[in-house]
């Protein structure tokens, strides 16, 4: 990733934390954002990046807060080559249909669809003056297969992954790759507390083919996705998930 400029959001939590180590590891520059100034900065700590990461407060579902962003890494940087949509997020309030609170129902499409929907409408645009690049959008292995009480995200993230396939062809002509990554159980610091406590999370890291996922694997694949050995990769929702969504 030499020369590549990327954007971040959700850049403090685990699987963005990783996926920005892993950026600057791999010789990109990163603007790393969080809706919490603080774990950004811990984040780009964290990557060892120096100047080559950027930690600013994010709110990806705020169009003026989206946009200074991405002018300051363009900015900063000169360009910007990747967006990566790592924020979002479900909440214990998710629940089925008829249970669920309709506060929840927006929370989730506000911040999973509504924020993909702004990073990519008012960063693309930079990709387009840069020749082209990569989207990286995060959906969820719910928007593959039945996952029980979780409505409101699954409809979120299933958004996400419709958004993702309808943009790729759109977008093909200015040479830009637009993929998903669809998440399994990924083991952070948060949710490993979670498995302890709620029984749908043991069962569900019990069918994990290979054992749960880890943060560092989602950033494997953001690489691949981000770099120019994806070339001819667009369209595609890739699931890390240790062979879940198989049955």
């Amino acid at each position: 990733m030499d020369g590549k400029v990327a954007f971040v959001t959700g850049a403090g939590g685990g699987i963005g934390t990783e996926i920005c180590k892993l950026f600057i590891a791999e010789g990109a520059c990163v603007l790393a954002g969080d809706v919490r100034l603080d774990i950004a900065e811990a984040a780009a700590e964290a990557s060892g990046g120096g100047d080559r990461i950027i930690p600013v407060a994010l709110d990806v579902t705020d169009g003026d807060n989206v946009r200074a962003g991405l002018a300051r890494a363009a900015e900063a940087f000169g360009k910007i080559d990747v967006l990566c949509n790592v924020a979002g997020g479900s909440t214990p309030h998710d629940a089925r249909v008829t249970d669920a609170p309709e506060e929840e129902f927006w929370r989730a499409i506000k911040l999973d669809l509504f924020g993909t929907f702004l990073v990519c409408k008012y960063g693309i645009p930079y990709l387009q003056k840069a020749g082209g690049g990569s989207v990286i959008n995060f959906s969820s292995m719910v928007a593959i297969m039945a996952l029980t009480d979780r409505d409101c995200y699954t409809a979120a993230k299933g958004g996400v992954h419709a958004l993702t396939r309808s943009m790729a062809p759109e977008y093909a002509p200015d040479r830009i790759r637009v993929n998903a990554i669809a998440p399994g159980l990924t083991v952070s610091e948060r949710v490993r507390g979670l498995i302890d406590e709620r029984e749908e999370l043991r069962k569900l890291a019990d069918q994990c083919l290979l054992g749960p996922c880890e943060p560092i694997d989602m950033a494997h694949v953001a690489v691949y996705l981000a770099s120019d050995e994806s070339r001819h990769t667009t369209g595609q929702v890739i699931p890390v998930d240790s062979g879940v969504t198989i049955y």
